[in-house]
């Protein structure tokens, strides 16, 4: 008995797509070159590759691929505009972060896209308005995940002192 058509093509879609997630996963990728702690052009890497622990880098912690705020700070996700471009930051508006159950700021939502081919983790490129605790204002951008030091979750960040919108 001959199998049906539809059989065959969902078998050979199926392999196809093994065979490409296979590949993804035993390409290495490119790191960029940054290396642990200040650059020029108001950017610093920081390791947050602990699962279990907050990398803290003034009023913003890391862990692995999620971004938060101090207690008292909050964030604005102002959307993907060039880092440069913006000089003043709202006034009002900044997202606390939520520290009951999964701590999470929806400031900084989901800052990366995920690709299912690399497995890998590209900044948006958003440019994010802080309010620190002290009531400061600065802008910050990810610019990447990834550092050959360290791997995953080192985070290379552009960050700006900036004044508020008139």
């Amino acid at each position: 008995m001959k199998a049906p058509l539809l059989v065959w093509a969902l078998a050979v879609a199926f392999l196809l797509l093994v065979t490409s997630l296979l590949i993804g996963s035993f390409t290495k990728p490119e790191f960029p070159p940054y290396e642990i702690g200040p650059h020029a052009d108001s950017t610093f890497t920081l390791d947050a590759s602990r699962g279990d622990q907050w990398r803290w880098w003034g009023d913003i912690g890391f862990r692995r691929n999620h971004v938060i705020t101090a207690l008292g700070a909050g964030a604005i996700d102002l959307g993907p505009l060039s880092f440069d471009s913006v000089a003043d930051l709202p006034r009002d508006g900044y997202v606390a972060t939520s520290f009951s159950g999964d701590t999470t700021n929806a400031g900084f939502g989901k800052w990366y896209e995920y690709s299912m081919w690399s497995h890998l983790l590209t900044s948006k490129h958003h440019v994010y308005a802080i309010r620190t605790a002290a009531g400061e204002l600065a802008k910050l951008e990810i610019l990447a995940y990834y550092c050959r030091e360290v791997g995953a979750a080192c985070y290379t960040i552009r960050y700006k002192k900036a004044r508020p919108r008139v």
